[in-house]
């Protein structure tokens, strides 16, 4: 499951969090800190989360905003954070930290959370696309409200071998 803190409060967030059975969020943000809402702050959901009744950790090797590379095949991707996103996991941290992740899954209802309210604006999509392409898991995106929305893979993506590429380019209609 994924979810974007967006701009929630603590309340409402845990509230969100417990009503959907979660009890281990992993923060998938590659700066884990909320100026404007301190709360969301690395150091301050190690403190309220697990008080809450759910683990936290932050997993830096799922964080967002990777360089693209110049060769990047995924050329459906029209934003550049998600080609260079999309090329970092084809790396071998990514597919480890996705394995964990994976793992603890299996074990404990989770969450991986980004700030991005709507999941997709956000590289999390690109990690449901993994787990739902290449591992075969249901992933569900939790939004406010409690709206479950199961993942779609992502337009243009294609499983090669043991990695994704976003290179599938829209087939004109005949007519």
């Amino acid at each position: 499951m994924t979810v974007g803190h967006g701009t929630a409060s603590q309340e409402a967030f845990a509230d969100l969090l417990h009503k959907a059975g979660i009890r281990a969020l992993v923060d998938v943000r590659i700066g884990p800190g909320s100026r404007k809402f301190p709360h969301f702050g690395k150091d301050s959901l190690d403190q309220w989360l697990p008080a809450a009744g759910i683990a936290y950790r932050w997993e830096k090797d799922l964080g967002g905003f990777r360089k693209l590379l110049p060769d990047s095949p995924d050329i459906v991707l029209r934003n550049e954070s998600f080609r260079g996103y999309a090329g970092y996991m084809r790396s071998e941290e990514f597919k480890a930290a996705l394995a964990e992740l994976l793992a603890q899954a299996r074990e404990t209802p989770t969450v991986i959370m980004c700030s991005e309210t709507v999941w997709w604006r956000c590289h999390r999509r690109l990690i449901a696309d993994s787990a739902a392409l290449l591992h075969g898991i249901t992933v569900e995106h939790l939004m406010p409200g409690r709206k479950l929305t199961v993942h779609p893979p992502t337009q243009g993506v294609r499983v090669a071998g043991e990695e994704l590429v976003y290179d599938v380019q829209p087939q004109p209609s005949a007519g």
